[in-house]
Order: C-alpha cells, then sequence, then structure tokens
C-alpha cells in the first residue's frame, strides 16, 4: 500500500511486466519518477494531484531499449543526403542531385544509406556519381557503414591511385585495369572522411536531440551507443551527450562504448580508463569498450572460418585473435565490458575464445560482455554463449530475405553456411541471453519492426517467404530482449522489467499485440513513451 497517493497511474488495461515471476498485471503506480505499486486496486494510489492514464485495452510495457544503436550519427545524417529509401540508381542520382543544388556553399557534400543492392554486382561506380557532381567531393556512406562511394573529385582529393595500396584492414575497389572505382571498403574509408570538416558541438546536438525525439517515438528510453569515438565520418558522440546533459535535454539513459583503436593494442588502456573517468556524470555511462573484430558478409569482409565461395579469401579478422585474447583479459580485469562486432563464424568463435581467456584469467566477473550483429554461427559456438556468460545482441531486422542476402549474401556462402544465419531460435533454447538492437542508421531504430521479424522472420506486411523459420522466437522472449535483455547489456538493472522500485521507463502501445495474430505484430506502435515517470512522446 503506498504511504502516499501516487504522482501517475496507469489503469484500464493490460501491464506486461516482463518479470517471470508475475507476467501481467493491470495497473501500475508511479511516485517520484520510480515505480511505487505494481497491480492492486489502483484507487489506493490515487490522489486529488494524480495523474491518471486511462490505457483504454492498450498495453503497457517497460520502454524498450536499444543495445546496439549509433544515435547521434544517424541523427546527423537525417540532416545531409539521406538515401536509405532510394531503390533505383536514377533515384539514387537526383537525391545527390538535388542536396547538391540545396546545398551550393558546402565544400564537401556528404551522405549515406545506399544499398548495395541497388547497383549491379552491388558496387557503383565514381562515374555515376560524376554525371551529377563534378564540382565538389562527394562521399557516399552505404546502409551496413562498412563501405563509402566517392566521385572523382573525392579520389582526387583523398590522393587514391592505382598505385594506392590497400590498407591491412581494407580494400580500394578497383577495375579490371587496377584504376579506383570509387568504393572504399571499410579502413580503407579512412582515406578519405579524415579529409572531411568536422562537424560541429551545434551539428552533433542537434543530431543527438533529433535521433532522442525518432526513439522515443518508437517507445525507446534507453540506449547503448556502441562506438564514443571517431570512426567512418561519424563524430565521436561523447560531446553531444556531455552537452545535452548539461542543458538538461537528455532525456534517455545512454550507456556507451569506448572506440577500441586496432592500430593501438594494449597501449591504448590508460587512455580507455581516463576516458571512461572523465564521462562520469557527463550523460552517457563508458563502463564498455567496443572491439570490431570482422567485416560485413556482403562484401566479403565478414571473417569466415571457411572461404567464400567466390574465391580463395575467408574475410577479415581486425584484430589477431592471439592479441585478442589478450586485450578482452586486459580489459576485463579493469572492469570494462566488451561489445563485441562479430558477423562471420570466425569471428564469433574469435570472440568467445577471447571471453573464455578472460574467464580463466580473472575469474567470473559481472562485466557482462556481448556480442553483436551473430550472422553466421557455428553450430558448435551456439552454447558456448550460455557457458562463457556472453549475452548474444541480436539485429532482428536483418534476418530476412531481401536481394542484399539473397543475391550478395547467400550465394556466396553456400547452403549450410546460410543456414547458421542468425539463429535466435537455437541461442535462445540453448541458454543464452538475448539482448536487441536495431545498429540505426544502418536498419530501422523501431523495435516493434524488430519484433515482428525475431517472432515471423518475415518483414511486416510484406509476402515473402520466412527466413530460415525454425530460428524464430517467441512475442515474449523477442519483448523481453528489448527490454530485460538490454537492459542487463546496459547494466541499468532497475530498468527493463515493471517492478516496484524500478525507474518508470515505460511505453504504452495501441494496442495488445499479444492478442492479435503474429502476423500482424508490426502494426503496433509506441502511443506514449516515459522516462522516470515523464512523458516524452505522445502520438
Amino acid at each position: 500500500m503506498p504511504s502516499r497517493p501516487a504522482d501517475l497511474v496507469f489503469t484500464g488495461g493490460p501491464v506486461h511486466t516482463v518479470d517471470p515471476a508475475r507476467s501481467r498485471a493491470g495497473s501500475v503506480a508511479v511516485t517520484d519518477g520510480r515505480i511505487s505499486a505494481v497491480g492492486g486496486d489502483p484507487r489506493a494510489s490515487i490522489g486529488p494531484r494524480t495523474e491518471v492514464v486511462d490505457l483504454r485495452g492498450r498495453l503497457l510495457l517497460p520502454g524498450f531499449q536499444d543495445a546496439h544503436v549509433h544515435a547521434v550519427g544517424a541523427g546527423i545524417e537525417l540532416g545531409r543526403c539521406d538515401l536509405t529509401d532510394v531503390t533505383t540508381v536514377a533515384d539514387c542520382l537526383d537525391r545527390v542531385r538535388a542536396h547538391a543544388a540545396l546545398h551550393p556553399r558546402l565544400k564537401w557534400l556528404t551522405g549515406s544509406g545506399w544499398s548495395m543492392e541497388t547497383f549491379d554486382g552491388g558496387l557503383p561506380d565514381r562515374r555515376l556519381l560524376d554525371t551529377v557532381v563534378t564540382d565538389r567531393p562527394v562521399v557516399l556512406v552505404n546502409r551496413d557503414h562498412h563501405g563509402a562511394w566517392l566521385n572523382s573529385r573525392a579520389l582526387d582529393r583523398a590522393g587514391i591511385t592505382t598505385a594506392t595500396p590497400d590498407p591491412p584492414d581494407g580494400r580500394i575497389e578497383r577495375d579490371a585495369g587496377g584504376v579506383p572505382t570509387g568504393v572504399l571498403q571499410e579502413g580503407a574509408m579512412d582515406l578519405v572522411t579524415r579529409l572531411l570538416p568536422a562537424s560541429t558541438e551545434a551539428d552533433e546536438l542537434a543530431g543527438l536531440l533529433r535521433a532522442q525525439r525518432l526513439l522515443h517515438s518508437f517507445g525507446v528510453t534507453a540506449w547503448q551507443d556502441p562506438l564514443l569515438g571517431e570512426y567512418g565520418g561519424m563524430p565521436d558522440p561523447a560531446r553531444a551527450y556531455a552537452t545535452a546533459t548539461a542543458r538538461g535535454l537528455l532525456t534517455a539513459r545512454v550507456t556507451g562504448a569506448l572506440w577500441w583503436d586496432r592500430a593501438r593494442g594494449a597501449d591504448q588502456l590508460a587512455d580507455l580508463l581516463m576516458r571512461r573517468e572523465s564521462l562520469r556524470g557527463k550523460g552517457v555511462r563508458a563502463q564498455s569498450v567496443k572491439i570490431m573484430q570482422d567485416g560485413v558478409a556482403e562484401n566479403r569482409t565478414a571473417a569466415m572460418l571457411h572461404p567464400y565461395l567466390c574465391g580463395d579469401h575467408s574475410g577479415l579478422s581486425f584484430v589477431d585473435p592471439v592479441a585478442l585474447r589478450g586485450h578482452v583479459t586486459m580489459l576485463d580485469a579493469h572492469g570494462f565490458q566488451v561489445h563485441f562486432h562479430a558477423l562471420g563464424d570466425r569471428a564469433v568463435r574469435e570472440a568467445l575464445d577471447a571471453v573464455e581467456a578472460a574467464r580463466a584469467a580473472n575469474g567470473w566477473t559481472d562485466h557482462r560482455h556481448h556480442l553483436a550483429h551473430l550472422q553466421v554461427v557455428h553450430p558448435d559456438d551456439v552454447p558456448r554463449f550460455r557457458r562463457l556468460g556472453a549475452t548474444a545482441t541480436i539485429q532482428p531486422l536483418w534476418a530476412v530475405h531481401e536481394p542484399q542476402m539473397d543475391e550478395l549474401t547467400i550465394p556466396f556462402l553456400g547452403p549450410e553456411r546460410a543456414a547458421w544465419q542468425y539463429p535466435f531460435g537455437a541461442l535462445l533454447r540453448s541458454g543464452a541471453t538475448l539482448a536487441a538492437g536495431s545498429d540505426w542508421p544502418v536498419s530501422s531504430p523501431d523495435p516493434l519492426q524488430g519484433i515482428h521479424v525475431a517472432v515471423n522472420r518475415v518483414p511486416y506486411g510484406e509476402d515473402v517467404p520466412a527466413f530460415y523459420p525454425d530460428q524464430r522466437i517467441d512475442l515474449g522472449a523477442a519483448i523481453a530482449a528489448y527490454t530485460a535483455g538490454s537492459a542487463y547489456v546496459n547494466h541499468l538493472d532497475d530498468t527493463g522489467t515493471i517492478r516496484v522500485g524500478h525507474h518508470a521507463d515505460l511505453v504504452v502501445l495501441d494496442r495488445d499485440p499479444f492478442d492479435g495474430p503474429e502476423s500482424e505484430i508490426g502494426a503496433a506502435k509506441a502511443a506514449m513513451t516515459f522516462t522516470g515517470g515523464r512523458c516524452v512522446h505522445e502520438a
């Protein structure tokens, strides 16, 4: 029984608590930003000044949390040349032409979001961009942010010629005569992104606030930013979080992963420790370190145990696997969570081997290491997640049949490995903890669309075959991954479930998706979003 009336009461609809001991309730009370009652007679919590939210049969959930989202960079990119919805070469060029005309004073034209399947063989050419912009350099990062498309002026400004060697962690695409075609893969992007004008503090703050509004509109109340540092033309987002906090504008809870510079190795430990300390109280908890272990499958830079079928190569391990074990053991000993980017089955195994080495050296810590993406996981490695306490951070929206998957990935993996992709069901059945995220701007940050795919293995509203349907998970498990699972890797232990004492980070859906067919989960939308009992979004 509350000792005084609550500030806020939700009643008149179902409450899905994501608490295994009590999955459903009929009301929730909030006092001083925290949950003060779950269930019971809501009238006991209502006083003359209590705000009452009538759910009208709509579902109340814990706020969604994104375990892997580039919020600041994505928000900035929304204000640049955005190609995320473009599906033809002609429309892509029209969008670039219009952006150039709209911004005649920009010295560099930048943007992102083009898809590889738009172009023959997955690769555009500098000469296409030259038809629309010749007076300025153009740099357009692709949808997955592992490659960039340049016009000839940008190649010239970067000094990239036939004689330019590929960097160890990247590739310059070339024609049959060795001439660069205008696409830079992985670490080769640094050859041009280091020349781009630096974003301003105002740009970064505007990007963060733009992203925060969008994420709140999807019911997201907290996230992990997996790249505190500079990479691929994205600015270090730490300044934006600090500025927003100082001005009282940050309404989300944010965990950040400090970027691991693979060129520096263990020598960067002192800098990481200093950055962790310097960011305390500045809007982002920097308790994590992000190690990118490989690339992506569609451009054959994801690290595979056996070669791709299109040639005698098996992708890139950006960090030597033996050195990786030492680095992770060191980071674990200094209290860091390690957040791995691991797509290929070799990268997944190398990351798990590193966690195993840290466990052997340091014992069982509570740093909650997690592996993100997990496109191809060898079946032998699935049970290791549970045994090692490594969380599987999934991006459900990628587990679908689409042109990039069907034309650029499956043919080069072969049927056996293709069936090992995005094994959500196998991981869950093995006892692994699942967290979930979007990797926005790579894909949509709407958790409900991700939940729909996790359950159906089909994009909402599309009539395509299910993508390896034996790897489906049920609706309750998918919601748990986007709430309690992500709260776990974010070390936000008083969020992620609806329990007395937890922060009142909550989302009201416009319906109860448990009551409808699974094929309609993706129709649900966030009607209201609350952080600490404060409404930050209302549709």
